[in-house]
């Protein structure tokens, strides 16, 4: 959209993609298609990749604004929110970022360790990652074994003893934030079968007849597996699944409940909730009531969380976004951002993208406004490759990542695999030399 536009990418690990690489479930590949399309962008002469940059450390935002014209803020959310409840920092007690990390071969969570010894498992929260969880947990090897899923956790997964997951929220049936695609896997997981209460899903088809017609779809897939009986073959194979998964309503969890020498988890105590309004708006109250659930392994899936890059940033701690309008940060000419970081850790891909076409179209209105001087030349990475430089830190290019990637590549070949994840950046550093 301005031919005269040279873009230069700041990422924090050596590699590149971020959520698509590390977020995006290891059996939905089709969805990482969205690499093909940064890929040919990177390729092109008007851009560069920098990996392996800290932005708040090896080079501040200030230092940035000065060598650009304009700087967009990307990072999105690199914390998940807590549960602030008693016991939750106990042993078998992980946080849904951490483990989807793990699993997806994300640096940081590498040396997880999960502990899958117990016979239940129960996640808290009733989004798209929950549903993950739960459906890397329950499926079958043979499935994983041809995803990029990594090493180390299909060795664990192999060794589980997990074969029961409920989903815990707070609210209904109605106020699900999960959708239908990722619905239906779960149903039709192989040796795997649905629990779900028949009293939770009477009366809701009235309920949900004026819904939004992607609500009512997925509430009416929700009742007919509650309600439906399955039919002859089908009943047989249900009856015989070795694993179960369930959806419990209306439950707001009140402490992890220790094992007796209080290291371990053992359950968790939840409050039983009612609900106050109605739709996406409706509030949970407990009711007084409290219920005990046993399990191993509580995973808590209750969102993710964006952090302050850098002091000079303005920052809304409150709902963990940069304050904008319309992707222009407040009171900072030519900052602008974009993604979870400017509107909350919501939506998909899709929504995401779109974010960014807004964004786009706030910087492009700037230069056409005058409100980015451009008379005035910008060094760009001349001026940040010299601090770097100074720091004695070392970016990585796009062709060091095709380097990497290749080499992943070839490494899941051999396992019969669409890649084999490295996981450790010192391995990836010394594979291009660095």
């Amino acid at each position: 959209h301005h031919d005269l536009a040279q873009v230069d990418i700041y990422e924090k690990l050596p590699v590149p993609f971020g959520l698509v690489r590390f977020g995006v479930a290891p059996d939905h590949p089709e969805v990482k298609n969205v690499i093909n399309s940064f890929t040919h962008t990177a390729r092109s002469d008007r851009c560069a990749y920098y990996g392996n940059v800290t932005v708040g450390r090896d080079v501040t935002v200030g230092e940035l604004r000065q060598a650009y014209h304009a700087v967009v803020l990307s990072y999105g959310a690199e914390d998940n929110r807590v549960l602030g409840i008693p016991g939750e920092n106990l042993s078998g007690v992980y946080s849904a970022r951490a483990f989807v990390g793990w699993y997806n071969g994300l640096p940081e969570n590498r040396d997880l360790k999960p502990d899958l010894s117990c016979e239940t498992a129960l996640i808290l929260g009733h989004g798209n990652v929950a549903l993950d969880i739960a459906r890397i947990l329950l499926s079958p090897l043979d499935l994983l074994r041809k995803t990029d899923i990594t090493d180390c956790s299909l060795a664990a997964l192999a060794c589980s003893k997990v074969k029961r997951v409920w989903l815990a929220g707070r609210r209904g049936p109605l106020q699900v934030a999960f959708t239908i695609k990722e619905l239906r896997e779960m149903i039709n997981l192989p040796g795997t079968r649905p629990v779900l209460s028949p009293a939770d899903f009477t009366g809701l088809e009235n309920a949900v007849k004026d819904a939004p017609r992607p609500r009512k779809r997925l509430t009416e897939l929700m009742i007919k597996t509650a309600l439906e009986k399955p039919g002859g073959k089908a009943l047989a194979a249900q009856a015989a699944a070795p694993r179960q998964w369930g959806l419990k309503f209306q439950r707001s969890p009140q402490e992890v409940l220790p094992t007796a020498d209080g290291m371990r988890a053992r359950g968790v105590r939840m409050a039983v909730t009612r609900l106050e309004g109605s739709g996406d708006s409706a509030r949970a109250v407990p009711t007084g009531d409290v219920e005990e659930l046993e399990c191993g392994l509580v995973l808590s899936s209750i969102g993710y969380r964006s952090l302050p890059l850098d002091p000079t940033v303005p920052f809304d701690t409150q709902r963990g976004v940069i304050p904008n309008n319309l992707g222009r940060v407040e009171g900072a000419p030519g900052l602008y951002c974009s993604g979870w970081v400017k509107r909350g850790p919501t939506g998909v891909i899709v929504t995401t993208m779109n974010d960014s076409f807004d964004t786009a179209q706030s910087v492009l209105e700037d230069l056409q406004g005058g409100v980015l001087d451009v008379s005035v030349s910008r060094e760009g990475f001349g001026a940040v490759g010299s601090i770097l430089q100074s720091r004695g830190v070392r970016p990585v290019s796009f062709s060091d990542w095709e380097k990497i990637d290749a080499a992943e590549v070839a490494r899941g070949k051999a396992a019969g695999k669409p890649r084999e994840k490295i996981v450790d950046p010192q391995e990836m550093l010394q594979l291009i030399g660095h």
